[in-house]
């Protein structure tokens, strides 16, 4: 009976050892230029590498393969080369091993970078129109790293020419009673191990916006003289003249529901009471005259008082009748 023979292939996996990452110094200096390298071993078939910076994948890397002195595994390394920048500082970066071995459950090295920089300086004013006798603030924010010293305070290349108005309290500038004198340019500098930055505010101090509000007329107390003339002689009519003058001035009072409404009541009781005085006068001037009588004519002269009667009465035949004027 024959005898039946098979072959079978058997794979052994290399599992690759935990990665770690070389060449990072702490602290690197902003625009330095940094090479950092993953490298893991002991891998077949050989391992994959990538790289990660918060969560986002680096493609820029270079990768690079070599056989194990054993000639079964494989080291497998990768590098990634970048500047240093501000934004970096506290980056998490991981280089990932994935393989075959490992079950979907890749191996990773992580670095946090620390990045030292220069100071970012920049100005926030309270006050963005300054007017004369206001008062302003103007903030100094400073980000660096190492944290930056106490500010320095300046303007126009000098020191602060009135302490007492202007008071500094760390990073704050405060200018109180402002005038056009405070006009100029103001620098903050901030400086740590690493240098130094500043930035400048120029202050315009405003005049004072005055704000006209509208005015509405309301009319004045008048003021009326009633001048009553009259005169009366034998053979004329009396005559009677009436002046009355108005005082031409006129108060103009501000804006407003109440005050337009005040002036309304007293443009119509002075209206009123005007009238009043005109009619009264009026009403004494009709009342009021002047009697012109002829008596008795030629009983001056009579010898007695019987004749005096007779003359008297002889003189009133033609005598005028007793006449009353009204005006």
């Amino acid at each position: 009976m024959p005898v039946k023979t098979s072959k079978a292939f058997l794979t052994v996996l290399g599992v690759p050892e935990k990665p770690q990452i070389t060449g990072f110094t702490s602290p690197v200096m902003e625009g330095e230029r940094m090479q950092l390298t993953c490298k893991t071993s002991g891998s077949k078939p050989a391992a994959d590498i990538r790289w990660f910076k918060n969560d986002k994948e680096v493609k820029d890397v270079k990768y690079l393969k070599e056989e194990d002195a054993n000639r079964k595994t494989f080291t497998v390394s990768s590098t990634m080369d970048f500047l240093a920048d501000r934004n970096d500082d506290g980056a998490v970066i991981s280089c990932r091993v994935d393989h075959e071995s490992l079950n979907s459950t890749p191996q990773i090295a992580m670095q946090v970078l620390e990045i030292h920089y220069t100071p970012l300086v920049k100005i926030i004013s309270s006050n963005s129109w300054p007017e004369e006798g206001q008062s302003i603030i103007l903030t100094c924010e400073s980000k660096g790293k190492p944290v930056p010293e106490p500010v320095l305070w300046t303007k126009d290349g000098g020191e602060l020419p009135d302490p007492e108005r202007m008071v500094v309290n760390g990073r704050v500038l405060s200018i109180s009673f402002l005038n056009k004198t405070d006009n100029g340019t103001y620098r903050c500098e901030a400086k740590n191990p690493i240098g130094r930055n500043s930035t400048e505010y120029v202050l315009i101090v405003h005049d004072v916006f005055n704000t006209l509000l509208p005015t509405t007329v309301i009319p004045s107390l008048t003021t009326a003289t009633v001048t009553t003339t009259v005169a009366l002689t034998a053979s004329t009519t009396t005559s009677a003249t009436a002046i009355s003058t108005r005082d031409p001035n006129a108060l103009a009072g501000q804006t407003g529901p109440d005050h337009a409404l005040i002036g309304g009541i007293v443009a119509v009781v002075v209206f009123v009471t005007l009238c009043s005085i005109i009619l009264l006068g009026r009403y004494l001037a009709r009342h009021k005259g002047t009697y012109l009588t002829n008596e008795a004519k030629g009983a001056e002269d009579a010898p007695d008082a019987d004749t005096a009667i007779i003359n008297a009465e002889g003189s009133q035949v033609n005598a005028e009748e007793k006449k009353e004027y009204f005006i």
